[in-house]
């Protein structure tokens, strides 16, 4: 349990000569698509390059002490004062709200979140405690050091509309991808199939910070060490899969696409409790969940 699914180069969805050529910073996926990675986690900026102020979207914020790392990329990307329509959040673990509150400001945008998220994000709740029980190296043992929040922006938070649109995204729409936190969404564009999965998957070895460092190809459930519901994550892996995804962009790891990827992603979402559930772990049997009151722990 908690295994990886190794994949070559070839479902890489970013080309590294076209990112040099670019050198805005970013990680070019698609057109309107790109990617920052910072250290561990990725942020991703949605909108074409030079796209006008207030005419691109910024998806998730990093760790702490990134904002300007995330704000210079933006500059570089789109032009220098233009800011995005809006902040949307995949989730409010630290390694996605870090420089939050500080883009917000500056930015002078909404932030938008699944309501399931929302008590992490106004200071109500803390997230469950992480779990280094569950193996798989240095980036789990080092859990319980993680900040749980809450972070409070309630001043600038407005809820994912029910229909599941994403008013400043248009042609997006979010999908509840619970189970790595109560209130996780990845955002989906049938368009073209493209698929923001958050921590849903994962396309490195999270809990190990060599994989996390080298990001060998691989696919692999959420994040171990941080996923409370892990009936749920499984039942958030199929419902994704079954979308056929052309191209995949995670909170952590390389962005993939194409067929290779596709048979990766179904591999995992039929073999869920074998491949990603931790062989033991404070959640394996004993959910964290929204309905019980556990999910949301001060």
């Amino acid at each position: 349990m908690g295994q990886q699914i190794p994949l070559d180069e070839s479902v890489r969805a970013d080309d590294p000569r076209r990112d040099h050529e670019r050198n805005d910073g970013t990680h070019e996926v698609l057109p309107d698509l790109a990617f920052q990675r910072l250290a561990i986690v990725n942020v991703a900026f949605v909108g074409a390059s030079g796209a006008a102020d207030r005419d691109w979207v910024l998806v998730d914020a990093g760790l702490f002490g990134t904002a300007a790392l995330i704000r210079s990329a933006a500059a570089r990307r789109f032009g220098q004062g233009r800011r995005p329509a809006a902040i949307v959040l995949t989730h409010g673990h630290f390694d996605h709200v870090g420089a939050l509150e500080t883009l917000a400001e500056e930015w002078d945008v909404p932030i938008f979140a699944h309501p399931l998220e929302h008590p992490y994000l106004t200071g109500e709740a803390a997230y469950p405690a992480p779990d280094p029980t569950v193996g798989g190296g240095l980036m789990a043992l080092a859990a319980p050091l993680y900040p749980r929040g809450p972070i409070d922006v309630r001043a600038r938070l407005a809820p994912l509309p029910e229909n599941g649109d994403i008013p400043p995204l248009p042609g997006w729409r979010w999908i509840a991808t619970p189970g790595h936190s109560a209130g996780h969404v990845s955002l989906w564009r049938e368009a073209d199939a493209t698929l923001i999965a958050g921590d849903a998957f994962v396309t490195t070895r999270q809990e190990s910070i060599y994989a996390a460092a080298t990001q060998a190809p691989e696919l692999h459930g959420p994040p171990m060490y941080y996923t409370p519901d892990w009936e749920a994550a499984a039942a958030s892996v199929r419902r994704l899969a079954a979308m056929e995804p052309e191209t995949v962009l995670c909170g952590h790891g390389r962005p993939m696409r194409g067929a290779g990827m596709r048979n990766a992603l179904h591999l995992l979402a039929e073999n869920f409790e074998q491949i990603a559930v931790p062989e033991h772990g404070r959640y394996v049997g004993a959910p964290s969940r929204p309905a019980d009151g556990s999910a949301y722990v001060r």
